[in-house]
């Protein structure tokens, strides 16, 4: 093969990403890639709620479009920004182990750090008020339990942006994916990662996806090498019950697949009012190779336990 050409976003998150995809394909054998950054629609419109102008598929739209037309060979993804059904044509042809898939807490550099890594102590330490910077429908949602007198304000930009706009003062605390923070080199900033009974993370968070052209044996081959199995049963368990509820990337809907043994997985997941007064929480445990069926096994169960009427009422606003 000749060089692959590796579509990308420009953040450095994305960046990151990338370049590490592209170095497991080489060390794996295959060929070198070329990075060819594509700007999305998410990146473009960097004020609005992701809520307000389409979700988070905003930032795999173009790349995917670049993808379907052969203009690149293969996409690197967040694996949580995709759509959980993928456009005609395309599959998730591996993904890289998963990092830390935690929501993580991080305080401004100036505040005084009473939390020693527990989210109750740093809601005691914000009281009766605080701005709380997250765009995500399923933190706020989880997280008012825990902040009950906190404003959750929308916060858009790369993490050197969003943790530049905390150290400043515009925000009293920021909800983060632990994974990206870790990654970037900016572990110490956590002051504390949120427990799972806390805040369920969103499907596939801490897991770098690499999409191909189902067509394109070639490419599936050689990027087949660097899959973690591990992970991409995981991923596959909570696409499916996405898919099976009918969710969107931005919708209350919360899932992490948890190794259970060597050959088993147990799912859990949470289906939240926006406003936190209602949650429906299952786990169901399953076998691996039947990663799949059981997330379609958890969604039909959410959705017989009064999940519809949340996400109906979710959709209508």
């Amino acid at each position: 093969m000749n060089t692959l050409r590796l579509g990308s976003r420009g953040s450095h998150l994305a960046l990151f990403q990338a370049r590490l995809v592209a170095e497991r394909i080489r060390s794996a054998g295959g060929p070198a890639a070329e990075i060819v950054v594509i700007k999305t629609s998410g990146d473009r419109l960097q004020e609005a709620p992701l809520s307000d102008i389409g979700g988070k598929r905003l930032f795999v739209k173009e790349i995917e479009d670049a993808l379907s037309s052969g203009d690149i060979d293969l996409a690197v993804h967040s694996s949580k920004d995709m759509s959980a059904t993928l456009p005609d044509g395309l599959v998730v042809a591996a993904v890289l182990e998963r990092e830390d898939p935690r929501d993580a807490l991080v305080l401004g550099r100036t505040a005084i750090h009473e939390g020693n890594g527990d989210p109750r102590r740093i809601a005691a330490q914000l009281g009766t008020g605080g701005h709380i910077g997250t765009g995500s429908v399923r933190r706020i949602a989880q997280l008012r339990r825990l902040f009950p007198h906190a404003s959750f304000d929308n916060v858009r930009g790369n993490l050197d942006t969003r943790l530049r706009k905390l150290d400043s003062g515009d925000y009293d605390l920021l909800v983060l994916a632990a994974a990206g923070l870790r990654r970037l080199g900016f572990e110490s900033r956590i002051s504390a990662a949120v427990p799972y009974e806390d805040c369920i993370p969103a499907p596939g968070q801490g897991i770098i996806a690499v999409e191909t052209r189902d067509s394109d044996m070639a490419t599936r081959t050689a990027v087949g090498r660097i899959n973690d199995t591990a992970a991409f049963d995981a991923l596959s368990a909570e696409r499916m019950l996405v898919a099976a509820l009918g969710g969107g990337c931005q919708m209350p809907i919360g899932a992490i697949a948890l190794p259970k043994g060597a050959d088993d997985l147990e799912l859990h997941a949470v289906v939240v009012s926006l406003d936190g007064t209602r949650a429906i929480r299952y786990k169901k445990v399953g076998p691996r190779a039947g990663a799949a069926d059981l997330g379609r096994q958890v969604a039909e169960h959410l959705l017989a336990t009064g999940a519809d009427a949340i996400l109906r009422e979710a959709r209508s606003i």
